[in-house]
C-alpha cells in the first residue's frame, strides 16, 4: 500500500504521536537539553508510529516515505513544543531580565540587567 490515506495520517501521525511528540518537546526544554535532540528522538518516535500505521492499517514496513512523512510531521510538533516551553521556561526563571514577546519567543526588558 503506497499510497498516503489522509484519515490514517490525521489519526495517528497528528493524534496518538502528535500529542506524544508535544510532550516529548516539553520533556526535552524542561530538562534545557538542546534542540536538535528532538530530531534523534523524533525519529525513534516515527518508528513507533510507522508499527502502529503497519500493524493497524496493513501499510508496507520498507515504504520510506510514509516513514520520512510520519517523521517529518513529529519533529516539526516536537521542534514546536520545544521552543514554547523554553519561552515559558526563560521568562519564568528569568522574570528580571526577559518578558515574553510571542508564543515562542522573549526579548530582554526594557531597563533589565544584572544592575537593576
Amino acid at each position: 500500500m503506497s499510497e498516503f490515506n489522509f484519515g490514517e495520517i490525521l489519526g495517528v501521525s497528528l493524534v496518538m504521536f502528535g500529542f506524544a511528540a508535544f510532550l516529548m518537546g516539553q520533556a526535552i526544554a524542561e530538562t534545557w537539553r538542546p534542540a536538535w535532540q528532538n530530531i534523534g528522538y523524533g525519529l525513534l518516535l516515527a518508528l513507533g508510529n510507522h508499527f502502529i500505521d503497519c500493524a493497524l492499517f496493513g501499510g508496507d514496513w520498507l515504504s520510506l516515505s510514509h516513514y520520512l512523512l510520519d517523521a517529518a510531521i513529529i519533529i516539526v510538533i516536537a521542534l514546536f513544543a520545544h521552543r514554547v516551553t523554553l519561552a515559558r521556561k526563560m521568562v519564568q526563571q528569568y522574570p528580571w531580565l526577559y518578558e515574553r514577546s510571542g508564543l515562542l519567543s522573549w526579548r530582554e526588558r526594557a531597563g533589565g540587567g544584572a544592575g537593576a
